[in-house]
């Protein structure tokens, strides 16, 4: 069972920049891919971003703004979030996919979730 907690949220004006963490433990390797998702009030949850192994894929909503990294040491992942924008307002939750790795862009497939962390952009 692998435990994942959100960090980094919070109340930020649009154009700020943020970056959540997510900290694994419980048994995650480097295999595994990771990503996030997020889900606005009254919406369906969206995918943000997912990285296996170094490479990373993002969501058309995010490309150019948002960026996910890894550290292994440390059993973390990231996503720095630039250029805010108040749509980008959503509950953001940290996600494992085991291998097989499924389709990284759908919450199909994902294995363990994390609770979520709060991103409120203001105009």
């Amino acid at each position: 069972q692998v435990q994942l907690v959100e960090s980094g949220g919070g109340l930020v004006q649009a154009g700020d920049s943020l970056r959540l963490s997510c900290a694994a433990s419980g048994g995650l390797f480097s295999s595994y891919a990771m990503g996030w998702f997020r889900q606005a009030s009254g919406k369906e949850r969206e995918f943000v971003a997912a990285i296996r192994w170094s490479v990373g894929l993002y969501g058309d909503s995010v490309k150019g703004r948002f960026t996910i990294s890894r550290d292994n040491a440390k059993n973390t992942v990231y996503l720095q979030m630039n250029s805010l924008k108040p749509e980008d307002t959503a509950v953001y939750y940290c996600a494992v996919d085991r291998p097989p790795v499924g389709m990284l862009t759908s919450v199909i497939g994902y294995d363990y979730w994390g609770q979520g962390i709060q991103v409120t952009v203001s105009s």
